[in-house]
């Protein structure tokens, strides 16, 4: 097996993450009906569209947080619905930030960041702490790495956020409308150091309401309306030359 092929037999020139003809409901309320987009290594995505459209939920399909019905998501060759799925090794693969940034409150910065590596990957402390101490420098939070949560901002704790899910040294992020609860002004914060990632090759698929965002920072974009991807293209194609009247639209309402 070449140094490039994972166990699952995926190599890099296939896609990283590979969704195929998904399905959700919750209930009688179909959610997702046929989804199929595919994200290459290092590649930016970003999926838009009106509330209630199916985005947070098809990128929680993504990490196993929800199952599905029908069809098929892979990860680096991981079939995320097989009922045997390890979701400790698919999540040791898929970081995800979320809106709220659910961190614990009476740990500090960097001990949030570190908590994962050492009780989920049992890792040794001095080796996470030096990891922990370059991500906190690495999201623009030097100096405050002994602050505790409720010292910090909104924005400054979505970025804690974002180092811990760095900490277990992911191979996709995924971010679910990350920015959605903070004031305007921290928005910028986070949304500079997510572009830092792209700019180093992570490959990212973004949950988001920053259009100016999304046309900076994406290779392609996705709009979903009502469970199913309406038009996608490149930033340029698709915010200038959008054709389907429904993005059309959506992007009147927002731009």
């Amino acid at each position: 097996m070449s140094s490039s092929t994972t166990p699952n037999g995926w190599t890099p020139d296939q896609p990283m993450v590979s969704i195929k003809d998904v399905h959700k409901s919750f209930g009688k309320l179909e959610v997702l009906m046929g989804v199929s987009f595919d994200v290459m290594k290092s590649e930016v995505v970003c999926v838009i569209g009106p509330s209630g459209s199916g985005k947070s939920t098809l990128i929680r399909c993504i990490n196993a947080l929800n199952d599905i019905q029908k069809g098929s998501i892979t990860v680096e060759g991981i079939e995320v619905n097989d009922p045997h799925l390890d979701k400790l090794e698919l999540r040791k693969k898929v970081g995800m930030v979320f809106q709220q940034y659910n961190l614990f409150p009476h740990k500090t910065a960097i001990e949030n960041v570190m908590m994962a590596p050492i009780t989920v990957l049992k890792q040794d402390k001095q080796e996470v702490e030096e990891r922990a101490r370059s991500l906190i420098k690495k999201v623009r939070l030097e100096g405050k790495e002994n602050s505790y949560p409720g010292e910090l901002s909104g924005g400054q704790q979505q970025r804690v956020a974002i180092a811990r899910s760095l900490a277990m040294t992911p191979d996709v992020m995924l971010f679910d409308e990350v920015t959605a609860a903070l004031d305007p002004e921290t928005v910028k914060e986070v949304l500079v150091t997510i572009k830092d990632l792209a700019d180093d090759g992570m490959t990212c698929i973004l949950v988001t309401h920053e259009m100016g965002f999304a046309r900076e920072v994406a290779d392609h974009i996705y709009f979903t309306d009502r469970g199913i991807i309406v038009e996608h293209g490149p930033p340029a194609t698709f915010f200038d030359d959008a054709k389907d009247p429904r993005t059309q639209e959506f992007l009147g309402q927002i731009l």
